[in-house]
């Protein structure tokens, strides 16, 4: 029945396959392209990569300009490796070395987000920018920058070249463009979806074939294109790079609400105590909490000592469908932790406290101290090289152990949050502190966090918490515990 509706009432072909897909992206790239050139900026991941490897399979070899920008916030030996993997695929690539193009960028923004037509302002430097949409902006527009400078040196002008993207849907989603909605909340700006990016899209310059694809079907449609394994199968690396796994900051975040929010988070973790005390605060928590949750909170609270320190930073989120940029909660335990017992608290928390989107567990036992200042951080030299290493060391361990395909990904992320400082000899916030963010996922849209002793072995995850603390100036490791939503995959 169902058959005879879809294909001889509805008049459908069946052909939404991913050969027919395959088919009419290359379709519209020809027609797009035409007989003009077309510049493709490559970084490696498997979105740029399938891209070009549609572009080369539409067009001739002359009218393609193939482009990897090292922006310098890629990982340790990145860009030697892409541009060795790029070249094995018969790519022409240009490399393009512009760290310091990047690291003095800056870019012009609203001086009112909320309001249309507000009067603009140019943004700090990116290396003194602590905004983390300015930060993807900035390097949004310092790619196009680049690119239009490259295509002087060859002496072709910029509006006589189509700008290629792999753009994804959730990109477009996750940047509120109008290609998908007209009333969605922007969670982060993608840097292949900038203000710039947008401008030449209503100028028709930009390309985009893979716009309605997920990640999953990418994935598929580069084993079809022949593409090796390991580009198929790679974890996806922003195109920020480490920029965006450095929250950088200079003062603590501590608006009014943070004394209660720390004392909500408190009682949570601690419940079972805070019902024989009758705490004030109480009713905030069993009032949105149902009886089952309430045993099970009694049960962990009961079974050994924890801790809930907030976090005075910020970390992106989505929440309702709309971006967050709110606080974090640590959890810290007295001997190891209970894994799933963690996992329901990271799922209570943001639901009691609406101004909490992301929980962590810290390794290294219970957090005694209050966390009251940050240690400074921008994008300097010597902060993206500690992040580098410590990325390096705990992506080897996960690689060497043979789990690098049991996740989606594994953001390595940079805090600026000294632990364990005696507050009474005012010693001064200087180190700084490392997650790690191990997901599961299949559409990149939502997804959960890999679970030690579930999705990783317990003895992998202890393996790359000691490797990492070998890094000088690194405090303490923490695990991020949190779906999505209520927190995006990356932190900023």
């Amino acid at each position: 029945m169902l058959r005879n509706f879809l294909f001889d009432v509805a008049g459908l072909t069946g052909n939404y396959t991913m050969q027919g897909r395959e088919a009419e992206c290359i379709k519209y790239i020809k027609g797009a392209v035409g007989s003009n050139k077309v510049l493709v900026l490559v970084s490696g991941g498997v979105d740029s990569t399938v891209c070009a490897a549609l572009l080369d399979k539409a067009l001739r070899p002359e009218q393609i300009i193939a482009v990897h920008i090292d922006n310098g916030f890629m990982r340790k030996n990145e860009s030697a490796k892409v541009e060795q993997s790029l070249r094995k695929l018969g790519l022409n690539l240009r490399v393009i070395r512009a760290s310091c193009a990047f690291f003095g960028g800056t870019t012009v923004v609203p001086i009112d987000k909320n309001e249309a037509n507000s009067r603009t302002r140019i943004t700090k430097m990116l290396s003194q920018t602590s905004d983390p949409e300015e930060k993807r902006k900035i390097i949004g527009d310092v790619f196009v920058r680049i690119s239009d400078e490259y295509l002087s040196e060859l002496n072709i002008k910029p509006e006589e070249v189509l700008l290629a993207q792999g753009t994804l849907r959730p990109d477009l989603i996750e940047s509120a463009s109008i290609l998908v909605s007209n009333k969605a909340d922007t969670i982060k700006t993608h840097h292949n979806d900038s203000e710039l990016i947008r401008k030449l899209r209503t100028e028709g310059r930009v390309i985009e074939p893979l716009k309605d694809f997920h990640k999953d079907e990418i994935r598929v449609l580069g084993k079809d294109l022949g593409l090796p394994r390991d580009i198929v199968m790679r974890h996806p690396f922003p195109g920020p790079g480490l920029s965006i796994r450095i929250l950088c900051a200079e003062e603590p975040y501590m608006e009014r609400d943070f004394s209660e929010t720390q004392v909500l988070v408190k009682i949570i973790v601690e419940f079972d105590q805070m019902l024989q005390k009758k705490h004030a605060l109480l009713n905030r928590v069993e009032g949105v909490t149902s009886e089952e949750e309430k045993t099970i909170l009694r049960r962990i609270s009961s079974k050994q000592k924890l801790a809930a320190t907030l976090l005075p930073i910020r970390s992106v989120g989505v929440q309702g469908d709309c971006r967050s940029y709110s606080y974090v909660v640590g959890i810290s335990s007295e001997r190891d932790p209970d894994w799933d017992d963690m996992v329901f608290l990271a799922g209570l928390i943001p639901r009691i406290c609406r101004n909490v989107n992301r929980v962590c567990y810290i390794f290294g036992g219970l957090v005694k101290e209050i966390i009251p200042d940050l240690t400074p951080t921008y994008l300097t030299q010597n902060v993206i090289s500690t992040l580098r290493q410590c990325d390096d060391v705990a992506t080897s361990v996960l690689i060497n152990s043979g789990n690098l395909e049991s996740i989606s990904q594994m953001p390595v992320v940079l805090l600026p949050v000294h632990f364990d400082r005696d507050q009474a000899l005012r010693l001064p916030s200087c180190q700084r502190s490392v997650v790690l963010r191990p997901f599961c996922t299949h559409d990149f849209m939502t997804g959960v966090p890999a679970i030690p002793g579930k999705q990783l072995p317990i003895d992998v995850v202890q393996r790359m918490v000691t490797e990492v603390l070998q890094v000088p100036g690194i405090s303490r490791v923490l695990y991020d515990l949190t779906t999505k939503p209520p927190a995006t995959i990356e932190w900023e």
